[in-house]
């Protein structure tokens, strides 16, 4: 029997090639460029807040912190760490479109997200308790106020630009800190029955502050009418009214911080629906 010639027919090679038509290029790099401006923000807080701390010698001597959880530098270092973190996990986990990181992502949103409307919440049914644990930190400001440059420079900015206020409830809210207390004239303390600059009413046109605008206003006997020198309203009730001139722009911009969260999880949720989808088709 003769052999039949088969011809040499070459076989077609299948070439299994990553289909990216699941994964959207426009979401996955819309969630990168979002987050790696938190990633980067929050790295700046975080120097400031570990630089603040390295200036008052803290790592070496922690008992120079009176309270820790009113420390300035301390909130800040909490809040970059936060920020980091979170623009790390959505940054790298869009890029690398690893699922895990951005499951991360969105559960620090959550959470986030979660702590916030509590927080709002509990603010509006327990205001009475919110008041008075602001009063006792103000407190715990006036107490510390020349022993923790931050904790001055927050309460005078304060006091001076934000609320144009003086102490809690007024002037004499300042006999709490011992440089300030009136008895404290006896042991040479010039600034005894007095209050801090920051507690001065701006004057017209005045370039440079009266450092010494506070002296001696509290001292019986002062010979210049106070009010005309010192805000005499409290910064307790200064920010209470505060907050009602501005509660439309305050709830507004609440409502914009919640809606981009919420978009930030849906957009974190998609992105890892469609890693999935293009990985199962890999197998």
């Amino acid at each position: 029997m003769a052999a039949v010639n088969v011809p040499n027919v070459p076989v077609p090679i299948r070439k299994y090639r990553r289909d990216a038509s699941e994964v959207s290029s426009c979401l996955k790099y819309m969630i990168f460029g979002f987050n790696v401006l938190f990633w980067w923000l929050g790295l700046g807080i975080l120097t400031i807040g570990v630089w603040a701390w390295t200036e008052k010698d803290i790592f070496n001597n922690i008992s120079k912190v009176a309270n820790v959880a009113l420390d300035p530098a301390f909130i800040l270092m909490c809040i970059g760490t936060l920020t980091f973190v979170i623009g790390f996990t959505g940054c790298v986990g869009a890029l690398r479109e690893n699922t895990c990181l951005l499951g991360t992502y969105a559960l620090f949103l959550a959470i986030l997200l979660l702590f916030e409307m509590t927080a709002g919440i509990m603010g509006f049914i327990f205001k009475d308790w919110i008041k008075s644990q602001a009063t006792i930190g103000f407190q715990t400001f006036i107490i510390h106020y020349r022993e923790d440059p931050d904790q001055q420079n927050l309460i005078d900015w304060i006091q001076e630009d934000w609320l144009q206020c003086c102490g809690i409830e007024g002037p004499k809210d300042w006999d709490r800190n011992n440089y300030f207390n009136c008895s404290s004239h006896d042991v040479g303390s010039r600034e005894a029955c007095g209050v801090p600059f920051s507690c001065c009413k701006r004057k017209p046109h005045e370039l440079i502050k009266n450092k010494q605008c506070g002296y001696d206003v509290r001292k019986p006997g002062f010979n210049d009418d106070v009010s005309k020198i010192v805000n005499e309203k409290g910064c307790l009730m200064a920010v209470e009214e505060w907050t009602e001139r501005n509660m439309i722009s305050l709830t507004t911009f609440a409502i914009i911080v919640l809606f981009f969260q919420i978009l930030g999880i849906c957009f974190a949720q998609n992105l890892r629906a469609d890693i999935f989808a293009q990985k199962s088709k890999w197998h």
